[in-house]
């Protein structure tokens, strides 16, 4: 290769890790957030030939290539690390309880698939209790139609614009409202499940808008939704789910923050990285799809599913209520409070 190739790619890579901390919306800097496992791959691959260069050249450039290198590895190695069998699990693992617990799955199928056959058969393998699924139209409403035999209690919001939602419980349905956070075009589902036992709890559904310049050159829109139904659930003493395609992975700021407003639990944390985005490009593959936990529950599974046509594959959870708090919330002080705050301003005025 090159030395000055080598230069190009070191000098791009180690710029951007450090992007992702310039908290500005604009869709380039928050790009940066989610191959943050490529970046240490690629960061750890520059170091092999400037050590090279290092010593069998004496190369002083080479050192000082190799600390910035390292500095930069070091820190994306703590950032993924979280969200491995190395780091702190947030949420305690528990045998499931079929009275107590809730299994779900949430997909996002890619409007433009009409793969409906391999959705119904992975329901028909896996048998939860809530489905939500999201990027559906009136043809995927029509396509899953067999579904509301064994799913009677549903929730449709068949959408053309890549935002539709489909919703199937077995669990009766308490309480549901329709929403629009931000984005009269854009929905949400609040609804209260009762479980087998009996007990009540709240799921919210979601499906922001992601930062990309065909659709919203800003994150405004999605972190306002997001903190939003953050503040929803701190203010909720039910327990409480919050599933869907967030656009967003699992370690960004944005995330972090929602996890600090709501102080809910992320399964992935010292578990692993779960991708579920983009399942037809094995390199470029981060969390996109979530479900977190308030904390009421304990964890039993975490798992994300075979593929189904989608550019997203399928992630399924089982749950259950717990007599303790089996979480390990993250603090937010009066500077997340405030920052939420001005954020959901931000994206409600955008839209007035």
């Amino acid at each position: 290769m090159p030395i000055y190739v080598l230069r190009i790619i070191s000098a791009f890579f180690i710029l951007a890790t450090w992007i992702p901390f310039i908290k500005w919306d604009y869709w380039w800097i928050r790009v940066f957030d989610y191959p943050q496992l490529q970046k240490l791959v690629i960061i750890i691959l520059c170091v092999l030939p400037w050590t090279y260069l290092a010593f069998e050249e004496a190369s002083p450039e080479s050192f000082i290539w190799i600390a910035l290198l390292l500095i930069a590895g070091t820190h994306l190695f703590r950032k993924v690390k979280i969200f491995s069998p190395l780091g702190k699990k947030m949420i305690d693992s528990i045998a499931y309880d079929e009275e107590n617990g809730i299994y779900i799955l949430v997909g996002n199928v890619y409007q433009f698939n009409t793969h409906y056959q391999k959705v119904i058969d992975l329901v028909q393998q896996t048998n939860p209790d809530l489905i939500f699924l999201v990027e559906t139209d009136k043809a995927w409403e029509v396509g899953l139609k067999s579904l509301e035999k064994q799913y009677p209690n549903t929730i449709l919001i068949p959408l053309d614009n890549t935002y539709g939602m489909l919703l199937y419980t077995k669990l009766e349905i308490v309480r549901h409202e329709i929403k629009y956070l931000i984005d009269e075009e854009i929905p949400s589902i609040e609804l209260e499940i009762k479980l087998k036992s009996g007990k009540i709890i709240t799921v919210y559904a979601i499906h922001p808008t992601p930062p990309v310049p065909n659709e919203n050159p800003k994150s405004t829109d999605r972190d306002a939704e997001i903190l939003i139904v953050g503040k929803k659930v701190k203010a909720n003493p039910k327990p409480s789910l919050v599933i869907g395609d967030l656009n967003d992975v699992a370690w960004s700021y944005t995330t972090e923050l929602f996890l600090k407003i709501s102080e809910m639990a992320d399964p992935r944390r010292g578990r692993g990285l779960y991708s579920t985005f983009h399942a037809k490009i094995p390199l470029l593959r981060w969390p996109l799809d979530h479900i977190f936990l308030s904390k009421h529950f304990g964890l039993s599974e975490l798992k994300v599913q075979s593929g189904i046509g989608s550019d997203h594959f399928p992630i399924s959870m089982k749950a259950v209520i717990t007599e303790k708090n089996t979480t390990d919330q993250l603090d937010a002080n009066e500077e997340d409070h405030q920052e939420a705050i001005e954020k959901i301003e931000n994206g409600i005025s955008d839209r007035s």
